[in-house]
């Protein structure tokens, strides 16, 4: 068997120091198998995408420590992405390199053309972490996510409201008010859509549904809207500096609501707690899940590798992984451990086939997920088992897993919201 993986490696671009040995690799035989990578490592986008990336590269470490697939370690061919222009460019590049698979890319931004250019070249697109719906929402065979969707945040936001937030009010979920607030921009805008559906599943009532423009954004005109709705929960879909905006802005104009959850961007990153401090505390972020979340959620399987990406990530930054790192780490490993082992050769309808043929129980990756590719046309290569958590800003820099209870390290608190 790893005589004819081997031969298979060599015939698509596997790099043989010695090509006239048609054997497997040994001590005067070098080999390795090449995966694309485009991360936005320059420019705005970069702190948070390096965290992304290291938790590919920690996958990568791991699985050659294990032996490489078939004995033939992974070579990251890594190209810095920033402009969605480029993707083209980057994805012909890496093919005339000899890659079969890429791994990307942070920003919804950026996958989606990327995602488009590996299908049109024949080369396996895998995601790290972009949650935008439209990346597995358009039919390609040879594109996946293993990770969380826009819509599994929103639907989120309104079952957890309607689970544990009408009960902390003395409510039924009918007698929520909630309005909905969001960014203009396509992928805040389908999480928002996301977040009245389920409200709609979940009986509670949308009392108003606000639209905004992040680059010139009118946040008196928006607050009066919402005031003049006057509901006790309020759901925002933004990126981060006007979702730390909008906070601000809401403060400032005393509007006070029972819970604030937020579904994208704003409320999951640290900034958002370094940049307010006590006033994100109370607020509720729908988000993948970080890093301290409960181990129960994991499986033996989880446990053990979720140990090895911990201590990996500890041994190389000295700090605990951050969300960003886990997303990569858990879409890498999977790649690497699961896909490629199982896949007949490495080209990339093998390498999609086999993906399509996992069926992994939940917790049995590091973040908690497990795996089930769907193959309807509009969610083909979505994760239908990604894991998506609650948590809530309790302190100052301090936050808290608090929903589904499996993942669960606290309880909410801060209910109705003190600011």
């Amino acid at each position: 068997m790893l005589l004819v993986r081997f031969r298979q490696f060599a015939a698509i671009g596997v790099v043989v120091a010695c090509t006239a040995c048609a054997t497997a690799p040994s001590g005067n035989t070098v080999a390795s198998l090449k995966v694309g990578a485009l991360f936005p490592l320059t420019g705005t986008q970069a702190p948070l995408a390096k965290q992304e990336y290291a938790g590919v590269q920690i996958a990568r470490d791991l699985v050659n420590a294990d032996g490489g697939v078939d004995g033939v370690p992974i070579a990251l061919i890594t190209k810095d992405l920033t402009a969605e222009s480029d993707a083209d460019k980057r994805v012909q590049e890496l093919k005339a390199q000899g890659v079969n698979s890429i791994l990307g890319s942070y920003s919804s931004s950026l996958s989606m053309p990327v995602s488009a250019a590996a299908q049109s070249r024949d080369v396996l697109y895998w995601e790290a972490g972009a949650v935008a719906d439209q990346l597995t929402g358009r039919g390609y065979p040879l594109v996946f996510r293993v990770g969380a969707t826009g819509t599994n945040l929103g639907e989120l936001s309104s079952h957890f409201a309607a689970q544990v937030l009408a009960p902390r009010l003395n409510l039924p979920p009918w007698g929520l008010r909630m309005a909905i607030v969001h960014n203009v921009d396509g992928y805040p805008s389908s999480v928002a859509a996301a977040v009245a559906s389920q409200a709609e599943r979940e009986q509670i009532q949308v009392v108003a549904n606000v639209v905004y423009d992040a680059h010139a954004p009118d946040w008196s005109s928006v607050l009066q809207q919402v005031r003049t709705a006057q509901p006790n929960i309020l759901v925002l879909a933004s990126y981060i500096a006007d979702g730390v905006d909008f906070r601000r802005a809401m403060l400032k104009s005393g509007l006070h609501v029972d819970a604030f959850i937020g579904s994208t961007m704003a409320q999951c990153v640290p900034d958002f707690g370094a940049m307010l401090g006590a006033d994100a505390i109370g607020v509720f972020a729908s988000d993948r899940p970080p890093h301290g979340f409960n181990p129960a959620a994991l499986n033996d399987t989880g446990k053990a590798i979720y140990a090895r990406f911990a201590a990996a990530y500890r041994g190389e930054f000295g700090t605990d992984p951050t969300e960003e790192a886990l997303a990569g780490f858990s879409a890498a490993w999977t790649l690497f451990h699961y896909v490629m082992l199982k896949s007949h050769d490495l080209n990339a309808a093998s390498m999609a086939a086999a993906a399509r043929g996992l069926d992994l129980p939940n917790g049995t990756l590091a973040n908690g997920a497990g795996l089930k590719f769907a193959t309807t046309t509009g969610a083909m290569g979505q994760n239908t088992r990604a894991a998506a958590v609650i948590w809530q800003w309790q302190g100052i820099r301090h936050s808290v897993t608090v929903y589904p209870p499996v993942y669960a390290t606290g309880t909410v608190g801060f209910i109705p919201l003190p600011r």
